[in-house]
């Protein structure tokens, strides 16, 4: 018959694929399982309020009508329901996914069910299939995968969320009309009411109802419980030859059983006799398990509900049974680990040691691996409900009986890895030099009886040996048949070599040959030779196939994890610990064989993506325990930056000689000399591991070491920022400067040690350092931006983000979700407009009722020092977010005060009416411009703050482009020289292109324009005023509202010959340099000719007033009329346009002359 996984076996590929997809699957929904957006569980008030409209349960799909139309009725929850769809769409759709290929897969299973039940596959029926040892491999694997697959779902995923989530999917995607077992998901994936907390209680009924939510054919699961009643399905037991060892030979077998009788509950209900039997086959002495990776249960708490399970599990969790098998596990323990450690003394296991001792060995090992799994999952916290009276009991009774101590465990743990390990690569040696050891001992005894033929043929000179033909004879006879040994025939062989070590000891005898110590000597050796070969031919693979069944640690995949701490606590003692931590690091790699095997014997292109996922969590918890280096070299650091920076003196260039003793601080010196070796050493335990492949990952350790310091500079820097950067908004004077200086001192110390240590540790310091910061840096802007974006960067889309070196998030502490958002809000708050003047020549701004100094540019100097470039540069990045919020609220606040407001609207048109054309000049004009800014009256506050605020920011932009700018040209100036004649030279060249199209223009897919704009930006040449911050519809009126405003605010502003303009009265604040910025940013928003009309109308409000005053008898300049000739003068200079801009407006000589009346 043909091999069942042949590939044209069309029956057992077609298994084998539904297994191995069962396999990948799994792996999905673990990997899924740690990607649960948080704000599907609306664990929170906040996410309860803000998002409990929209996200639904079940409870949707009784009247989807009735919830849509309630979203419909409020515009506010459409918005919030379309941006959270953009921001989720694609996580819930690989959920959903997941969810779907769960169903696919119980269908795949029930219709190969059919297709076997029909015939389809010629001369197979369930029956043939369950006698071939690999079909009912399979076919037990199929059912207990599906199971493995809905514990899996309802332990990682709470129902709760899952519905949610699959709500979503419903409401969002377009796919799901085309898609039409959404009906069929839902109900096999609705809420079953468990809950993975400790104390939660367990639903009636589970988890069979839930198994039975797709039924599967009864006879089939009959079946497959029978044979895994009876039968050794994986042919385990040879592997443990010893009685008590059987159950943990069958353990995989007992997880699949456990898991598939919840297919069949009248078993574990009614059928006392099968429960017997079942309990004293796999639970004699045992009853917690690892079903899958790792994932632990308790039979005492699992089977609780059902009586002839739980009747049948009495015996073994009688308290004499526990104790008897706790006392024996810990007997076993003791004496195998005082051999072990016997075997693993420098120089015992040599290859003739090793080589006549297998058995003995493989006791060793078997016996120490059957304690472990035994201890490790007895013990395990996390298969005990600490609300179970029985089992905490049961538990005590255990650590009690056992003396358990999780140090001792541990250290059995790793002697066993360390020792299997070196047998693994001494048997893998040995097995590639098998032939050749095997022909060269053949040829050495055979020449060794050459010679002696030669002897006995009295030719050769050997002292006093007679010629004796006979013996001649025998000895060429002798080297013949050890030459005609056949490595291939091995039985034979070694039946052979057996009878020609007897006849050698024979010869020696008869002939009386003892007498002659050269002969004796060559007949020894050749016999010595004859007995390597026995060896030899006795290495087998099988030895390595039973290491590999015996040594499987996949029982542990979670329960390592509570030996974290000793392995971190016996690092830091002995930091060479890491390379017995090794072997057990790829003990536990081996656990990856369970779910990859059947993906790679179906060939199934999951095979990368499987074992990337295990591998990759294998790799992260290596990382995660190696992660006490790099934390106990930061903590010798720090004790070397207080004596660096606190202790020791600096040593002038010249000094007195009575002086030498008070530099030299010898004790201090010391000091640090000893934490410098302390972090060499740390450095060489971690580089002693050597590169190891785990899974597929390869794993560097120089690349680990980086990566370790790197974790813990990540997280020591982000959290002196975060700390650092906390500000009181009472406090009087602001904490600003202060808490830049002292943060910039911690950053300092940070550096200056990284410097230190780089040499010792073999590491590019500066370079890290930059990489990190700046990832920091960017990493907290881009969450910070997040605030003011509909599309948010999630942190699996970060590309400052990583899973390796992760940058720690911090609950906020006020509005501001980082450091960096409470630095730039704490200098809005301080520069205020309303509160403060900027005075444009000293870049200084001032309180404007005290008038003292509240801060200048020297800040901006401060925050380059404290976080660099990356510092200025991200609040830079974030202003241009907080421009564009504020004038987007602008828009929408002109819209409802001006374009909705009929009274508004009617004394603009009046006001139209009466200024046009523009080029004259408007008769009794006062009366006219003061009575429409007099009904305009009320909308005038909320625009002057809206204003203000974004000039305020423009005056910061500015000031943080110039400090860029100039640290570039100091710290890099060839980079500054370049990037501005980069610049010139391109738009040069843009300029060309639109004179003559002819030429050449950067195309729509190159993306040079966009990298130097980052470039330039970094470097600050730039000009914050040219830049478009929002795109904007055509708006009636803007010219003349805009016009109105400014002439509204002028009365507030008086003229100083030293300061310019400035506020009349506190009470009533207005800055000059925001307005100015302010508008000037809004205007540019705008098509060009919205600020000619604008301009025009200034310009004839001055004509026209000027013209009134001449009238008088006195004439003499009004205020506002200085106020806005100061203000196109201020325009013509921040835009840097040619002055006849202004003069096309305004007689040049008005403009040449007003500064002399004043």
């Amino acid at each position: 018959m043909l091999d069942f996984l042949a590939e044209n076996n069309l029956c057992g590929q077609a298994i084998l694929r539904i297994v191995s997809c069962g396999n990948a699957i799994i792996a999905e929904l673990l990997r899924l399982s740690e990607f649960i957006p948080a704000v599907f569980r609306l664990k929170d008030r906040a996410d309860q309020q803000k998002y409990g409209d929209i996200i639904f349960d079940f409870s949707y799909f009784k009247g989807p009508e009735f919830w849509e139309s309630k979203l419909e009725a409020k515009p506010e929850l459409q918005d919030l329901d379309e941006e959270f769809r953009e921001n989720n769409i694609e996580i819930v759709t690989r959920f959903y996914l997941a969810f779907q290929s769960v169903h696919k897969y119980i269908v795949d299973l029930n219709r190969y069910l059919d297709d076997l039940h029909e015939g389809v596959y010629i001369q197979q029926t369930l029956e043939t299939v369950l006698l071939n040892e690999d079909g009912k491999q399979l076919l037990c694997e199929a059912l207990y995968l599906y199971g493995v697959m809905l514990l899996v779902i309802d332990q990682k995923m709470e129902g709760e969320v899952r519905e949610r989530m699959l709500v979503s999917y419903y409401r969002y995607s377009a796919a799901r009309s085309a898609d039409s077992n959404v009906d069929d998901i839902c109900k096999l994936l609705r809420s079953t009411g468990y809950s993975s907390q400790p104390g939660a209680k367990r639903p009636p009924n589970y988890p069979e109802s839930y198994f039975q939510r797709v039924p599967i054919n009864g006879s089939f699961i009959s079946m497959v419980i029978g044979r895994l009643r009876s039968d050794d399905i994986y042919n385990q037991v040879s592997a443990y030859p010893l009685p008590e060892h059987r159950s943990t030979a069958l353990a995989n077998q007992a997880a699949m059983l456990y898991v598939i009788l919840y297919f069949e509950p009248s078993i574990l209900h009614s059928q006392q006799a099968k429960m017997r039997e079942i309990v004293d086959k796999y639970f004699p002495d045992n009853w917690v398990i690892s079903i899958y990776m790792g994932i632990t249960v308790n039979l005492a708490d699992a089977w609780e509900p059902y009586k002839a399970a739980k009747t049948a599990l009495n015996n073994t969790l009688d308290l004499s049974n526990v104790r008897e098998q706790a006392i024996r596990c810990a007997a076993v323990s003791d004496r195998e680990h005082a051999q072990l450690r016997q075997f693993l003394k420098e120089g015992f296991l040599r290859e003739e040691v090793v080589l006549d001792n297998i058995p003995r060995l493989l006791h060793c090992l078997r016996d120490c691996n059957v304690a472990i799994r035994w201890l490790m999952l007895h013990t395990a916290d996390s298969a005990c409900d600490p609300n179970n009276k029985r089992i905490r009991q049961i538990k005590d009774q255990i650590l009690t009986d056992s003396r358990y101590s999780p140090k001792i465990l541990f250290q059995l743990l790793l002697d066993t890895a360390q020792f299997e390990f070196i047998l693994k690569e001494m048997f893998k040696q040995m097995l590639s030099e098998k032939q050749s050891k095997w022909e060269r001992y053949k040829n050495e005894g055979s020449e060794r009886m050459t010679e002696l033929a030669e002897v006995f043929s009295g030719v050769k000179p050997l002292t006093r040996v007679e010629k004796n033909e006979n013996l001649q004879a025998w000895f060429r006879e002798i080297s013949k048949q050890i030459l005609s040994l056949n490595y291939d025939d091995s039985t034979a062989a070694g039946r052979k070599t057996v009878q020609l070590i007897q006849a050698l000891e024979e010869v020696q005898e008869f002939h009386q040959l003892e007498s002659n110590l050269q002969v004796c000597q060559f007949l020894a050796d050749t016999r010595r030779f004859l007995h390597q070969m026995i060896r030899t031919i006795n290495i087998k693979e099988e030895v390595l196939i039973t290491m590999q069944i015996v040594g499987d640690l996949s029982f542990a995949w979670q329960l390592i994890d509570s030996f974290t701490s000793i392995m971190q606590e016996s690092i830091r003692v002995n930091p060479a610990m890491v390379t017995k931590l090794r072997a057990t690091f790829l003990k536990l790699a081996s656990a990856l064989d369970l779910p990859l095997l059947r993906i790679n014997q179906a060939n199934s292109p999951d095979l990368l993506s499987v074992s990337q996922y295990y591998s990759g969590e294998l790799v992260s918890y290596v990382r995660k325990v190696l992660q006490i280096i790099p934390e106990s070299m930061f903590t010798s650091l720090l004790k070397i930056i207080k004596l660096q920076t606190h202790d020791i003196i600096e040593v002038p260039t010249r000094l007195d000689k009575d002086k030498l003793r008070d530099y030299a601080q010898l004790g201090s010196r010391y000091e640090v000399a000893k934490l410098t070796h302390a972090i060499s050493i740390f450095t060489e335990g971690i580089l002693m591991m050597k590169t190891t492949l785990v899974g597929i990952i390869k794993v560097d350790p120089k690349q680990l070491l980086e990566d370790g310091i790197r974790k813990e500079l990540v997280k020591r820097v982000a959290f002196a920022l975060h700390r650092g950067l906390i500000f009181n908004p009472r406090a009087k004077p602001s904490e600003l400067m202060p808490k830049l200086k002292e943060l910039g001192a911690t950053m300092d110390g940070f550096h200056r040690s990284f410097e230190y240590i780089q040499d010792y540790v073999n590491i590019y310091g500066l370079k890290i350092w930059q990489e990190e910061v700046s990832r920091i840096i960017n990493y907290n802007v881009e969450q910070e931006c997040n605030n003011f974006l509909r599309t948010k960067i999630q942190d699996w889309q970060s590309m400052y983000q990583s899973t390796h070196i992760p940058i720690p998030k911090f609950t906020p502490v006020d509005e501001s979700v980082t450091f960096i958002g409470r630095l730039c809000r704490e200098i809005l708050r301080i520069t205020d407009p309303k509160m403060t003047c900027h005075i444009d020549q000293l870049n200084t701004w001032y309180d404007m009722k005290t008038h003292q100094e509240v801060t200048s540019s020297r800040l901006f100097s401060e925050i380059q020092t404290t976080l660099g470039t990356f510092g200025l540069n991200g609040l830079d990045r974030l202003l241009c977010f907080m421009i564009v919020k504020e004038l987007q609220n602008f828009l929408s606040m002109f819209q409802k005060t001006i374009l909705r407001d009929r009274t508004v609207q009617d004394t603009l048109k009046t006001l139209m009416n009466a200024v046009s054309p523009l080029k004259s000049t408007v008769a009794n004009s006062n009366k006219i411009y003061f009575s429409a800014v007099a009904k305009t009256q009320k909308i005038w506050t909320a625009y002057l703050e809206a204003i203000m605020k974004v000039g305020q920011m423009q005056i910061l932009r500015q000031q943080i482009a110039n400090e860029l700018n100039y640290s570039c040209r100091f710290d890099s100036k060839h980079l500054a020289a370049a990037l501005e004649n980069l610049n010139q030279a391109l738009l040069a060249d843009i300029e060309a292109h639109y004179q003559d199209p002819s030429l050449p223009y950067p195309k729509e897919d190159n993306t040079l324009l966009y990298e130097i704009t980052a470039y330039l930006e970094a470097a600050g040449i730039h000009n914050p005023l040219n830049k478009i911050y929002i795109t904007t519809k055509r708006l009636p009126y803007f010219p003349i509202v805009n016009f109105l405003f400014l002439i509204a605010q002028l009365p507030k502003l008086q003229y100083n010959k030293n300061l310019g303009m400035v506020c009349r009265k506190p009470a009533d604040p207005v800055d000059w340099p925001p307005l100015v910025l302010g508008l000037l940013t809004l205007l540019k928003q705008f098509h060009s000719r919205y600020t000619d009309q604008f301009l025009a109308l200034l310009g004839q409000f001055i004509r026209s007033t000027v013209e009134q005053c001449t009238s008088q008898k006195i004439p003499e300049m009004p205020a506002d009329v200085v106020g806005a000739l100061l203000f196109l003068e201020d325009y013509v200079r921040y835009t840097k346009l040619p002055r006849r801009v202004a003069e096309a407006h305004v007689p040049n000589f008005i403009f040449d002359e007003f500064r002399t009346v004043l």
